[in-house]
Parts: C-alpha cells; structure tokens; sequence
C-alpha cells in the first residue's frame, strides 16, 4: 500500500503563520496560510497512491480534503506526532508539509515511481542483494528543516527524540536516518513560507498559485489602503 499524508493545522487568525503578522494581519496570514493548505492539497491530490491522509490539528477541515482520510494529530511534540502517523502506516509512506505551495506533484510522483521501479528489478533479479535501492526521501527546507519524509518501510522511532523547528533540525534527522544504513535520496530543497520574505519569494517561483493569487490580492489592498491614508492625512 502506498501512501500519502499532508500535516497540517486549522488557519485561525492568530495561530497559524503568525511570522507574517507584521505587515499582514493576523486575519490575512490566516488567509494566506489557507490557500497554502489548498495547493499542497491539489498537489497531493494529482499523486496516484492507494492512500491519502491529512494529519489534522483542528476542527474545521479544509477546502480539497474531502477525499482525504482525515486523522487528528493528538498530543504530544512534533516529533512525537511525526513518529505516530509514520506507525500508524505500512508500505511505502510520504509526509508533506502544508507550507511549501509551490509543491510540484511530479516530484512525488517521481519518488513513488522509483519506489515501484526499485521493487520490480529486485523482483526480476536474481540478485540476493538490496544495494542501491532507495529507502528514504528526504527533503530540506531553506529554514534548516524539511518539507518531506518519505520511508519504504515506515518507523517512528526513527523520528522521536530528534529536535523540530530548529536550524539544524533537517540535518539531524538526515543523520539519525544515515546512522542505521538507510539508503537516503534527496530530492530538491524548497522554501518554506515563514516570513513575508519567503511568502513573496514563493509567490514569484509559484506565481500561478492560490497562494500566489492571495498574497497579490492582500498585499495590493494593503498598499492602496496605505496609500489612501497617506493622502487622507495630508488633506488635513
């Protein structure tokens, strides 16, 4: 069985991307973080597996995901609730986060495919051997962090104990990964929407997005509404 989980939490304002607050409200980063979830949704959606999962922090369930098993995230440190849904799957498993919306899906199109590719020429060898085969995919965000997990053969406890929203939280997790002979397969770094510089970086490589089309649509209203306060104040 294949699968694929999205982690993600419920866009209230004042909880979610809050590193955008200022110059965006707490009401707009919401709102921006919304359209996030939605194009890493479609992106997830456009992967043929035999599972879909949002791993969800909330009660309101967003736009896209009704297709998708939905599990709530519980208690518990991020890896600790990394480590479960990793458990709570079999067969070749990958983790998303929600806030790199400029996901391209043939990216993991292409990790599931050389999973499949792998297994069919070992199955044709007559080979005893597993060398060169690919157990993890793994990706690193531009914050030190990752964006994506992907194990053949999922197991938690190669995820608990291994400190989250750190800088060097991705190349500890690489390490522990490395450190029990797991063969390890990068796939390309990408940005993950933290501050307005990110968002506005993302926007410019994903310019077709949700995302994208929200971030223009708030930071033009934004600008005219400066802009008309300006000129209101030097009226009087």
């Amino acid at each position: 069985m294949t699968t694929l989980i999205v982690i993600a939490k419920e866009t209230i304002p004042g909880k979610v991307k809050t590193r955008l607050h200022p110059p965006l409200s707490y009401e707009q980063a919401a709102e921006v973080a919304a359209a996030a979830i939605q194009d890493t949704l479609a992106a997830a959606s456009a992967v043929d597996v035999d599972r879909r999962i949002l791993y969800f922090d909330g009660n309101l369930f967003p736009p896209g995901s009704e297709d998708y098993e939905v599990v709530p995230q519980g208690t518990g440190d991020l890896d600790v609730r990394l480590a479960h849904i990793f458990d709570h799957c079999t067969g070749p498993t990958v983790l998303i986060g929600m806030d790199t919306p400029q996901l391209d899906a043939q990216v993991l199109r292409d990790m599931f495919a050389r999973w499949a590719a792998e297994d069919e020429a070992t199955s044709t060898s007559d080979a005893d051997t597993d060398a060169g085969t690919t157990d993890v995919f793994f990706g690193f965000a531009n914050d030190g962090g990752f964006w994506t997990l992907g194990m053949r053969e999922p197991d938690g406890s190669l995820i608990r104990g291994v400190p989250m929203s750190q800088d060097d939280t991705g190349r500890v997790q690489l390490d522990r990964l490395k450190a029990v002979g797991l063969g390890v397969s990068l796939v390309p770094e990408l940005v993950d929407v933290d501050t307005i510089d990110d968002a506005r970086t993302v926007a410019t490589l994903a310019p077709h997005t949700r995302f994208a089309e929200t971030l223009r649509r708030i930071e033009g209203t934004t600008s005219a509404t400066a802009e008309g306060a300006r000129h209101e104040h030097d009226r009087n």
